[in-house]
């Protein structure tokens, strides 16, 4: 580990009145980083730091992983709260370790359709946990604001009909807890008993089963029927499958378009035209050249 960040300090500083010996990041963007840090206590802990600007905060993860924790196995809250006057927050959990559900995967410990079935069974488990009414639900507005922003104007065009199924589901449909990022490295194996610990709640509001399952089969490449079947067969609630197929669609095309160029777009590209051939009812036709679309 190397010397810890000031902003990392002044937070375990703050928040647990031990100060930080070192601390690793684990991940960065332009508003969120990670860092396993080590205590002067001879604790361990994972330190979050959300900039100003950030969507979410410490505080809306925090409310996320309390609620998950009614239903899941989650990495303790040790410590929350605001670390400068412009408004960055700083969120502390217990350090569950560094083998994750991927890299038992990747080593061959656990085979993949294990994998994804034990994915598939967390995720009824979370969906399953109380969503207290006044929090709202991530509106489907959000979504296709996002697509609107990034998605090229005949993409979107070709998705119109998996856009339109979604826009059309009921009031009713259930609300749960989504994660909003679920895959294997989101999945930490804690303890002598490898119990499977749900991490990263950045993501996490309420929203419909149905996008939740989606993610967790996009970013599982669950896309053959045998692996989507592994995943899906393991969640034990109810879901309408044609809002099920629109959200992979929905998510498929997110991932492409946020892709690097070169090899990950042409991957996200092979797969958005695979689920043209397997539900080509959840897209309009591309005209040929000559003609009007």
């Amino acid at each position: 580990m190397t010397r810890p960040p000031t902003m990392v300090s002044r937070a375990c500083a703050t928040l647990l009145g031990t100060p930080a010996r070192s601390a690793d990041r684990l991940k960065a963007s332009s508003r969120i980083a990670v860092y396993r840090t080590a205590l002067h206590d001879g604790r361990h802990v994972i330190v979050k730091l959300y900039a100003p600007t950030a969507r979410r905060n410490a505080f809306t993860e925090a409310r996320a992983i309390r609620a998950a924790a009614t239903a899941v196995p989650v990495p303790d809250v040790l410590g929350r709260g605001t670390m400068s006057d412009e408004g960055a927050t700083a969120l502390i959990m217990a350090d569950l370790g560094t083998l994750t559900l991927g890299a038992a995967v990747q080593a061959g410990h656990i085979p993949r359709a294990r994998a994804l079935r034990d994915l598939g069974g967390l995720l009824a488990r979370l969906h399953r946990a109380p969503v207290a009414p006044s929090i709202p639900r991530r509106p489907f507005f959000d979504t296709v604001a996002s697509l609107t922003h990034h998605c090229p104007p005949d993409l979107l065009g070709e998705i119109a009909p998996a856009l339109a199924v979604l826009a059309d589901a009921p009031d009713s449909a259930p609300t749960v807890w989504c994660h909003g990022d679920l895959h294997f490295d989101n999945v930490v194996l804690a303890g002598s008993a490898r119990t499977p610990h749900l991490v990263d709640f950045t993501d996490a509001a309420p929203g419909r089963r149905e996008s939740d399952l989606a993610h967790a089969v996009v970013m599982t490449a669950a896309h053959s029927p045998w692996d989507r079947s592994a995943l899906t067969g393991a969640y034990s609630l109810a879901w309408n499958d044609t809002r099920l197929a629109a959200w992979v669609v929905i998510h498929t095309v997110s991932s492409l378009i946020h892709a690097a160029p070169g090899t990950d777009h042409a991957l996200w590209s092979s797969r958005l035209a695979d689920l043209g051939r397997q539900t080509p009812h959840l897209f309009r036709p591309v005209p040929k050249k000559g003609t009007l679309r």
